[in-house]
């Protein structure tokens, strides 16, 4: 009963704290307090009501069980996350994103290759990765090599569609402006088109992102080395160790929610000027 109570004490202070910060002027503490305080606020009620009710640690473990569980696994935790994100996530997403920038060019210099790779790009983003990574796997190993050819598939093609939708943001009054100045297509693309496709292609950037992740974790079910975040989590829900399963969930929402806030951070260096990043 005691343990119910501190659930709904935590859920009333939570919520207390943050309709008084709604009510205050916003600023950039604030804003960066509110879903602290409602991150605080859910672990709080997470604990007491999984204690309260004795649910059993099998089925959904205590944040307490958990962070104890993080902190005497940080050693596996570092290798699986360097094997999951750092050589297969990174080098899959960086390959992909850099390949789909060039070819948007490409199309977008030369207008036939939209009709033809487009469509095709948009039949091959809409297959499973469920049923892509086993196929990739057997390809090229069961090292990081193939997960990160699972992330260079899933981040290509919205990487892909969101440049080449970016190239075509300059309108043709501005374009017919650079040919005044008889600036060449690269020039144009240089000066004018890119910067202005930089808010799309960061769109894509972003996207790719939580793809990147997603992929590497779900390529890893269908083979891989004894290490990585996918085959942790796949061999210890066969252990009943949701605890470490629970605790590479962690790891993987904080690289993702790091990755994509450092892309977030380069966005508004790069994109200054544009509407969405004025306060």
């Amino acid at each position: 009963m005691g343990w119910l109570l501190f659930a709904i004490l935590a859920w009333l202070g939570g919520m207390a704290v943050n309709i008084r910060l709604a009510r205050r002027k916003p600023t950039r503490w604030s804003g960066l307090a509110a879903p602290f305080v409602f991150g605080l606020t859910l672990l709080a009620v997470w604990e007491g009501v999984v204690r309260g009710f004795a649910i059993n640690q099998v089925l959904l473990p205590a944040p307490s069980v958990i962070a104890v569980r993080f902190a005497n696994s940080l050693d596996i935790l570092w290798v699986d996350f360097v094997q999951t994100v750092l050589k297969g996530a990174m080098s899959g997403y960086a390959i992909g994103c850099g390949a789909a920038f060039l070819i948007a060019v490409m199309i977008d210099r030369f207008p036939f290759l939209q009709r033809g790779l487009l469509p095709v790009g948009n039949f091959v983003a809409a297959l499973p990765v469920i049923g892509m990574a086993p196929i990739l796997v057997m390809w090229f190993g069961f090292d990081w090599q193939s997960k990160a050819a699972v992330v260079v598939v899933m981040v290509f093609f919205p990487m892909l569609v969101n440049t080449v939708q970016g190239l075509q943001a300059s309108d043709a009054m501005q374009r017919d402006l650079m040919r005044t100045y008889a600036a060449d297509y690269w020039r144009t693309l240089l000066k004018l088109r890119l910067p202005a496709a930089m808010p799309f292609i960061f769109n894509g950037l972003k996207i790719g992102t939580t793809l990147a992740l997603i992929g590497a974790i779900v390529a890893e079910f269908f083979g891989s080395p004894i290490k990585g975040m996918g085959f942790r989590i796949s061999t210890s829900v066969g252990q009943l160790a949701l605890d470490l399963v629970w605790a590479e969930i962690v790891v993987a929402a904080i690289a993702g929610s790091a990755f994509y806030g450092a892309m977030t951070l380069i966005e508004k260096t790069v994109t200054f000027w544009h509407p969405s990043q004025r306060s």
